[in-house]
């Protein structure tokens, strides 16, 4: 039975996988891993992050949070970034999927502050920042992959940061892993419903995924019991029921560490107040 997983520390080791290294900054460990090319899960090739912060709800280690998800942010965005483009994947009414749009209403826009206006303000040094929330097919009957490239095709980003929910095989990782990686990500390929790839290769420049894993597939916790083809548990994902809760806090530690990332040179209590 194939596990239904996006986590790259989820994967059974095989050629194909290589552990890099590890590191701890206080409790908070990350673990960074490679899949290379062709690999036998299908899943992209690149360098994956994986922070593993713990039941999110007692989480109280937010500056060591903080600074593993700079640490991962540094090591995988290219150094040129004075202009990015942070896209919230997902659908905000369905609690297990808001991840993105939760995490991208909490990243300042600064595209429009710029010149004597961001001097005058106390922003000088300010990085351009754009920031989407594209909804889903269903709503708006467009790729979120087709809005994100108009975008992109526009403003012309240095980079582009994509944040969403993703799909795990263990209980444990739910809520409790922030997973990073430089080869993008298909939107609904957990949920068996892979929408087009938002990618270096599709967008033109580097795509950073941030991604959370907010539902476990049924048959990974059942094993032999649901090989079955006909078993209804085939297409059944599961979530904590106080998700909605979940979502908000783990969005709130991703933005805040995106916004702190982002500008560097701007004083982070002033960043902060403005969000």
């Amino acid at each position: 039975m194939s596990i239904r997983t996006d986590l790259a520390i989820e994967l059974e080791k095989a050629d194909s996988k290589t552990q890099e290294n590890s590191l701890k900054i206080g409790k908070i460990e990350v673990e960074f891993t490679t899949l290379c090319e062709n690999n036998p899960y299908k899943k992209p090739s690149g360098s994956y992050a994986s922070v593993h912060i713990g039941n999110v709800e007692y989480l109280t280690e937010l500056e060591e949070t903080q600074k593993a998800l700079l640490i991962c942010l540094e090591r995988l965005m290219p150094k040129e970034r004075e202009r990015v483009l942070v896209v919230g994947l997902g659908n905000r009414e369905i609690i297990s999927d808001c991840i993105g749009p939760f995490t991208a209403r909490g990243v300042l826009a600064t595209r429009h502050i710029a010149g004597d206006f961001a001097e005058k303000i106390g922003l000088k040094g300010l990085k351009s920042v754009s920031v989407i929330a594209p909804s889903v097919l269903g709503k708006t009957g467009i790729e979120a992959a087709e809005i994100v490239l108009s975008v992109a095709g526009k403003i012309k980003p240095d980079a582009v940061i994509v944040v969403d929910a993703l799909c795990a095989s263990k209980p444990e990782n739910l809520f409790s892993v922030i997973q990073l990686c430089d080869s993008g990500i298909s939107p609904g390929s957990g949920v068996k419903n892979a929408r087009k790839e938002l990618s270096r290769a599709t967008l033109g420049v580097p795509t950073v995924a941030i991604g959370v894993p907010t539902v476990v597939d049924a048959r990974s916790l059942l094993g032999k019991t649901a090989e079955s083809t006909q078993n209804p548990l085939n297409d059944l994902l599961l979530t904590p029921k106080d998700t909605d809760l979940l979502s908000h806090r783990i969005s709130e530690i991703i933005s805040t560490a995106l916004n702190i990332f982002l500008q560097p040179d701007t004083d982070r209590e002033l960043l902060l107040s403005l969000v």
